[in-house]
């Protein structure tokens, strides 16, 4: 099992260039069971749930692999199976998606329920109704969807909370149903109008990209595309975040700026100079970062997947701050290793009130997820002394040899595979 080996208190410096998208990539690869032609997605990222992903469209029967280092190809002309089977759902939730696709597609879907991450609960239950308001048939058996659907037909739908998987799933069934779907309070991240503009490229009929209401007109038969993916907007973030904790100056190349307001917006409150060009997004940490509130909340609000490396910079800054966890209900499983650290951190169900403290000190701390692993390694970079993060199969789930890009800044980062 790997684990990294940091060393302490360097500031970062330089410039460095995010991967691409974990999130959008996964569902543009289930967006590729509706296409009859080839689907080729360049700046994709390396990381361990597009392997998952590549392993499920197998399983499918659909050729999936990668065509070179960054750019995966998937044929999808006649799926073979349309069993998603739970030792490789359960791994990774966001493979849930690849149900509305193969009931759109083939009429009769059978998929695991989901797995991944233990931050809480994250029902699907918005991604059922929404599909048997189109028409489908669904039943829960043995801990799988079974779902069946001569020919989906289009409704009007209401999601009762935004959510981002659900609204791809839907919006991708609705794309081959009859008629007209009109989906309202969709999800508004840019994964989802990711997904719609690819789907467009594809040839399927979608009004309202980037808003709360989406109407598609379905199509017989979609075709194939090739698309560019847009920057990981977490990890551009994650990276700044790592110089600020760190005293650094760093410029995150290729980055999407409208993407990372709220995330950009409290790093200043905290105290950093944060500068936009055309090339990406310059930070430059100024003295002891301020204490400030943070409330995650759905796109365009503040991340919850930028939650725990925020903290660590709250951590370290001058003065209280108050973290309101709103989106998962198990989502501080990293406090206990900053405490580790010489964190000050409470927790009270959904809010933590951190009392930031001069310095951190390395210490052996163990990842649980795969945003509280990356909190570590930030914690790990701003610490006095050596620290080792156990268990890091989990931050390559999401990020793409973090490790080789932390080093290109100066961080003292290496893997050892014990």
């Amino acid at each position: 099992m790997d684990r990294f080996v940091i060393r302490g208190g360097v500031p970062l410096a330089g410039s460095v260039t995010p991967s691409g998208s974990k999130n959008a990539v996964l569902a543009l690869m289930a967006a590729s069971l509706l296409a009859e032609g080839d689907v080729v997605l360049e700046n994709t990222p390396g990381v361990r749930d597009l392997q998952t992903m590549i392993r499920i469209l197998k399983r499918l029967g659909v050729d999936a692999g990668w065509e070179s280092s960054g750019t995966v190809r998937v044929q999808a002309a006649e799926p073979s199976s349309v069993e998603a089977p739970y030792e490789l759902v359960r791994t990774m939730r966001a493979s849930f998606m690849v149900l509305g696709p193969l009931i759109a597609r083939c009429g009769h879907a059978r998929v695991s329920l989901p797995g991944g991450c233990g931050i809480g609960a994250r029902p699907v239950d918005q991604h059922l109704k929404g599909l048997r308001a189109l028409g489908a048939k669904v039943e829960l058996t043995g801990g799988y969807v079974e779902a069946h659907a001569d020919r989906l037909r289009g409704t009007h739908l209401v999601f009762d909370v935004p959510t981002v998987t659900g609204t791809q799933n839907v919006l991708m069934a609705a794309c081959l149903a009859e008629g007209t779907t009109i989906l309202e309070n969709v999800a508004l991240e840019p994964e989802v109008t990711e997904l719609c503009t690819v789907l467009t490229g594809m040839g399927a009929c979608i009004r309202g990209t980037g808003t709360a209401r989406l109407e598609v007109e379905g199509v017989s038969r979609l075709s194939g595309v090739r698309h560019r993916v847009v920057a990981d907007r977490i990890e551009a973030a994650t990276l700044l975040v790592a110089a600020a904790v760190t005293g650094g100056d760093v410029e995150v190349r290729g980055a999407e700026p409208g993407h990372l307001d709220a995330v950009l917006d409290k790093i200043r409150e905290a105290g950093a100079e944060v500068t936009v060009s055309e090339g990406g997004i310059r930070l430059r940490a100024g003295a002891r970062a301020s204490g400030t509130r943070i409330n995650t909340a759905p796109y365009p609000g503040f991340p919850t997947d930028m939650q725990a490396q925020m903290m660590v910079l709250l951590a370290l800054a001058e003065g209280p701050s108050v973290v309101t966890e709103t989106v998962f209900e198990n989502r501080f499983m990293h406090v206990p290793e900053l405490r580790r650290m010489g964190a000050r951190i409470t927790v009270d169900g959904r809010t933590a009130v951190i009392e930031g403290v001069p310095f951190l000190s390395g210490a052996p701390v163990m990842a649980t997820d795969l945003r509280a692993s990356a909190s570590l390694v930030l914690a790990g970079l701003a610490s006095r002394g050596e620290t080792n993060v156990l268990r890091v199969y989990h931050i390559d789930r999401g990020y793409h040899q973090i490790e080789q890009k932390l080093s290109s800044l100066g961080g003292r980062i290496r893997r050892v595979r014990d």
